[in-house]
């Protein structure tokens, strides 16, 4: 049975693209057979995991469309059991020409019906509530909303899990938030420990144990194209990431 989760927060600039990269390069390091779907028009998941999006023969813009299956545009990255749905400055335009579409919402989830031997599926959505991101709650089964610790944190969500209750109600009755992951935590300032707090109180019961720091080696790997844990793997943020795994996978159990 494959987990499909949506890693989305309509923030920019809160850790989504590479809390997804890290957490799908550590299922697949725990043995996990994982797919990553990059559905973010900024393709830096894309070029996170080293593909050169120059050299791509077919995108996720060819799934939506309909011209392409999605098991035909999936590439291997250099990381044992780790896959990924590559995505191009493309992918805005397609959804643009997809608005007034037929079966414009539910283009992801019939992607994803077509392939079913991953353990996982991550789908790294756009920093917006827009089409693409309404397309990736109606195909998944679970959403992790990384969240900023700063002051306008919490900014914004209400309208963001309106979303998924509509969602819900009307396409996919089965959508779940599995956690929300604090990121960029800085523990030297206090504002870091109330906007935690802050969380906490909003997502009681949601809100994952390990937090993700501030962290210089985790800024770094993603001009490498490699997720940290490759990157350096007794760095601060590549712990993080693991922890935070294992707390995924159990919380999927």
């Amino acid at each position: 049975m494959t987990t499909v989760i949506a890693v989305t927060n309509q923030k920019g600039g809160v850790g989504k693209t590479t809390s997804a990269v890290n957490i799908a390069y550590c299922l697949a390091k725990s043995g996990h057979k994982t797919l990553l779907i990059d559905f973010d028009p900024q393709g830096n998941a894309t070029s996170g995991l080293g593909i050169d999006k120059q050299k791509l023969e077919a995108t996720m813009s060819d799934v939506i469309q309909e011209f392409s299956l999605l098991k035909n545009i999936i590439l291997p990255t250099e990381h044992k059991n780790l896959f990924v749905a590559p995505t191009t400055p493309q992918l805005a335009n397609t959804e643009v020409e997809l608005a007034g579409a037929a079966r414009r919402f539910t283009r992801l989830k019939n992607a994803i019906a077509s392939v079913s031997d991953y353990d996982y599926i991550l789908i790294d959505c756009p920093p917006s509530l827009s089409l693409l991101t309404v397309n990736s709650l109606i195909a998944a089964r679970y959403v992790l909303l990384p969240v900023q610790a700063e002051f306008y944190a919490l900014e914004g969500l209400g309208q963001l899990l309106e979303s998924m209750k509509l969602v819900r109600k009307s396409m996919n009755p089965t959508l779940d938030l599995i956690g929300v992951l604090p990121t960029m935590m800085d523990n030297r300032t206090t504002l870091s420990g109330q906007v935690y707090q802050e969380i906490k109180k909003h997502f009681p019961g949601k809100v994952f144990n390990q937090t993700i720091p501030r962290n210089i080696r985790l800024a770094e790997a993603p001009s490498h194209g490699l997720p940290v844990g490759a990157y350096d793997r007794f760095s601060k943020g590549a712990r993080a990431y693991k922890n935070v795994t294992k707390e995924l996978i159990d919380r999927v159990s």
